[in-house]
């Protein structure tokens, strides 16, 4: 009965079971798999039709199991004979009789009057019931198949086809790839890039708001009406017309601090926040203020003590984002270093005097190396756009984005140098200003989705020793939270093994490309529960340009080849042929 059934849908008008795609006969059924007798399997080749090839029993290919009660869909994932009929396998020979045996994993069901998709199996088939190829078609309508309902008019991201049929376009919603997070993952050369590109120029086609944080500088290539380039420090490469930004020291929090300063023992991390409290308090109090600084030795302590009676004043020196004078720490910190009473002489007697600071502890020579980092980091070019800005700040520049026509804020991070953490300080302290901005309600009306290029050098990384640990995890919050206040993120990395499972879990959608390092599918197999060993199986064999999507809205693993985007990512290496050719 299935055999003539039809689709209100006009693609499938003939039925999606076709004589022409007949592939065999079920043999075998189990709880997750079934098995069937091919009807061609030691065929040499495929079928061709309606122009595009069918293997009709290869692995890899998606099948309909036309059942009694229902109709399945699934996938072949082994091909083989029986080990009796094995040595008939003889290439001079007609193979084409062979007793070939296949087996199917079950991914879903098919509703027989609309094709409506839906995960796990309605009713088992029995033996006995005929194999069909899936059309490719069909299984390019995949996602839309999957809604509950079709809506006309829809925003759709088209991210490729079909591997064999080019005009089997595959089009997804963008709540189904951003609403939950994605992520991006895939080996050097699998396509990764040529996917992160084909995503954004499909978004920036509708209203959407994008912020690409480019790692290497890879994306330069966007530009136009819609696109906004940005680069913090010196390029190597600079886009068109991108404005150099600013991060100011007073985007920073005292946990960014800490991380970049990187205080030791059981003396510099008491001592770097103590002097970070005094430099907020001179900044509020500038009349117990010496030239900025707060100076303790041989001084009362009481209006030390009695600014701190005022809550606000209190509730302001306590707030990590409070800014303060960065580039008076280091003399702050020598300040700090008093004992917490003053001595003095009574009638021949050393008397304790609480009352003032005493002058220096001693504990000053414990902070020396904490001085000189401090004094290094702040001279360094590699943070000049903190502590010696001189044109707009980044988050001035991306207030100023959301409210203008444009699409893409592409910010390049290539000019950011890799010492003293510099690169995942940045990123993290643009993942805390954009998950303050979207607490604040900022995204709600227009959600924000955030790209994350080469993510594994920013999540899940621990800055300090063993007594002073900074965790970045803006972007794990972000990962965690941002959802309800319209802030997603997508993560694209070659090395899932290096991002912590707690966020790969937190990605709804994951696009796969070639995995070859087996710690790295064991990860996406623990991260995604819509993935078994059976899918994970064909992630090392994926060809450049191929991926996998997985992930709770995508409960069926689809395989496609990403589209060629417009804007190719500038990720090519040296041309060794050119550069080291002979003259002459």
């Amino acid at each position: 009965m299935a055999r003539g059934t039809t689709s209100t849908n006009q693609d499938f008008s003939g039925g999606i079971l076709r004589p022409e795609l007949f592939i065999g006969i079920l043999s075998s059924v189990t709880a997750q798999s079934v098995r069937l007798n091919l009807e061609s399997g030691g065929a040499p080749s495929g079928v061709h039709f309606d122009g595009a090839r069918y293997g009709i029993g290869e692995v890899g290919e998606f099948v309909l199991i036309e059942g009694q009660t229902a109709l399945l869909l699934g996938r072949m994932i082994e091909v083989r004979v029986p080990e009796q009929d094995r040595r008939k396998l003889d290439p001079s020979r007609n193979s084409s009789s062979l007793d070939a045996v296949g087996t199917i994993q079950l991914l879903g069901s098919v509703s027989m009057a609309s094709l409506r998709v839906s995960a796990g199996v309605d009713g088992y088939p029995r033996l006995g019931d005929r194999v069909y190829a899936a059309p490719h078609q069909f299984i390019a309508d995949l996602p839309r198949l999957m809604e509950p309902e079709e809506r006309p008019g829809q925003v759709l991201i088209n991210l490729g086809a079909v591997d064999g049929a080019a005009d089997a376009e595959i089009s997804v919603k963008p709540e189904k790839l951003f609403g939950r997070h994605c992520a991006i993952l895939g080996a050097t050369g699998g396509g990764k890039s040529w996917t992160t590109a084909r995503i954004v120029e499909e978004c920036i086609r509708y209203r959407s708001k994008l912020v690409l944080l480019d790692a290497t500088g890879e994306y330069r290539g966007f530009n136009g009406q819609f696109v906004t380039n940005v680069h913090l420090g010196v390029p190597v490469e600079v886009a068109q017309g991108s404005i150099s930004a600013e991060l100011p020291a007073t985007s920073f929090s005292e946990s960014d601090f800490i991380a970049l300063f990187e205080p030791a023992g059981k003396v510099q991390g008491p001592k770097l926040r103590s002097a970070i409290r005094s430099l907020r308090l001179a900044a509020l109090k500038p009349e117990i203020a010496v030239s900025g600084l707060i100076v303790k030795a041989d001084q009362p302590r009481a209006p030390f003590v009695e600014a701190l009676r005022d809550s606000r004043i209190q509730a302001a020196i306590d707030d990590p984002t409070q800014p303060f004078d960065v580039l008076k720490l280091a003399r702050q910190i020598e300040l700090e270093c008093v004992y917490p009473h003053a001595t003095r002489w009574v009638n021949k007697e050393k008397v304790q005097d609480t009352s003032h600071w005493g002058p220096e502890s001693g504990d000053f020579s414990f902070c020396l190396t904490l001085v000189g980092r401090i004094n290094a980091i702040v001279s360094s070019p590699a943070f000049a756009p903190v502590f010696r800005p001189k044109g707009k700040s980044l988050t001035e520049l991306t207030s100023e984005f959301m409210l203008s026509d444009a699409r893409l804020f592409r910010v390049c991070l290539s000019g950011i140098s890799y010492e003293y953490n510099a690169r995942e300080i940045f990123a993290n302290v643009i993942g805390r200003h954009l998950l303050l901005a979207a607490r604040k309600g900022a995204f709600k009306a227009v959600p924000l989705v955030v790209i994350v290029d080469e993510a594994h050098n920013f999540l899940g990384r621990h800055i300090g020793g063993e007594d002073t640990v900074a965790r970045l995890d803006a972007f794990e919050l972000v990962a965690k939270e941002g959802r309800k206040y319209g802030l997603t993120v997508c993560l694209t990395t070659q090395r899932p093994r290096d991002v912590t499972e707690g966020v790969l879990s937190q990605m709804g959608t994951l696009i796969v490309h070639r995995l070859t390092n087996d710690r790295d599918r064991e990860v996406v197999e623990r991260a995604c529960g819509e993935i078994d060993r059976s899918a994970s199986a064909f992630l090392p064999n994926l060809k450049p340009g191929e991926a996998a999507i997985i992930g709770a809205d995508f409960p069926i693993p689809l395989t496609i080849r990403i589209s060629p985007p417009g804007v190719e990512p500038k990720s090519e290496g040296p041309s060794y042929q050119q550069h080291w050719r002979l003259p002459g």
